[in-house]
């Protein structure tokens, strides 16, 4: 009981030791190097700047967090679908998975000014943008969950006369359902970066205010302590996102579990 407790102290303690350590490092750099606060500001005047921006900042996260999260959701419903038809045809997905790939390795920064030229500068793009970006994990997961199935639990479907239909959704999908939620654990941080990237393109020819729109506003005014602060806003969105993937996931697995047990208890 001891040795558990003291495991489960450690595990707070490490990660607020290494923050603690890391702040004292950025602070004594800068004043042993003598950089100036446009270089690198010290960490209390980042903290001020996130508390005298703070309503800016909130505005911001709020609107890039909705891009993100309807890009996450986007790129979670499209991605099942295209997974789905991968897996019940061998030709479409010899035909297509390899222009997925090829999507991938684009670089979102190319693309992002055409998709503007064709959407325009409006948050409808900034959520293009993440979808584009967070949904090929969410395809490769769902297509390898969905044909990577119990052999034995396949051939006694096969016994039962089951359906295509039925084979789909009794048993492909329930078994990919783990792989959906790894999927949405990798997408979540790259939907931000996408809403992030969408941003600054977006925030220089239109009325938006988010958190890429901050840091290229403060870019261009040398506010560097501002620019940090909206970068750990940033990232504290891609934790929250995180955090509540986690929080659904283990809800449906559960859930999941609990039908899958009572179905076969009545078997």
């Amino acid at each position: 009981m001891v040795s558990l407790r003291i495991s489960h102290v450690t595990r707070w303690l490490a990660p607020i030791a290494v923050l603690l350590l890391v702040l004292i490092l950025w602070d004594r750099s800068v004043i042993w190097f003598d950089l100036h606060k446009v270089i690198l500001p010290r960490p209390w005047d980042v903290a001020k700047s996130m508390w005298a921006e703070r309503y800016v900042l909130l505005k911001g996260s709020w609107i890039t967090l909705q891009a993100a999260g309807l890009g996450l959701i986007c790129s979670a419903l499209v991605g099942s679908v295209i997974a789905i038809l991968f897996s019940q045809s061998s030709v479409l997905r010899l035909s297509f998975y390899p222009y997925v790939v090829f999507l991938q390795t684009v670089p979102i920064v190319a693309i992002a000014p055409l998709l503007i030229l064709w959407f325009g500068n409006e948050f409808r793009t900034v959520v293009l943008v993440s979808s584009i970006i967070s949904i090929f994990p969410i395809i490769s997961n769902v297509t390898s969950g969905l044909l990577s199935i119990n052999e034995n639990l396949r051939e006694l479907f096969y016994m039962h006369s089951a359906s295509r239909w039925q084979l789909l959704t009794k048993l492909r999908i329930p078994a990919a359902i783990g792989q959906l939620i790894l999927g949405l654990r990798i997408s979540c941080g790259l939907a931000v970066i996408g809403a992030i990237v969408g941003e600054f393109f977006v925030g220089d020819r239109g009325a938006y205010e988010g958190l890429g729109t901050i840091i290229t506003a403060r870019q261009g005014n040398l506010n560097t302590a501002s620019m940090i602060a909206a970068v750990i806003a940033c990232a504290a969105l891609g934790l929250l996102l995180l955090v509540l993937v986690n929080l659904l996931g283990n809800t449906l697995l559960r859930r999941w579990t609990k039908n899958v047990g009572f179905e076969s208890s009545h078997e």
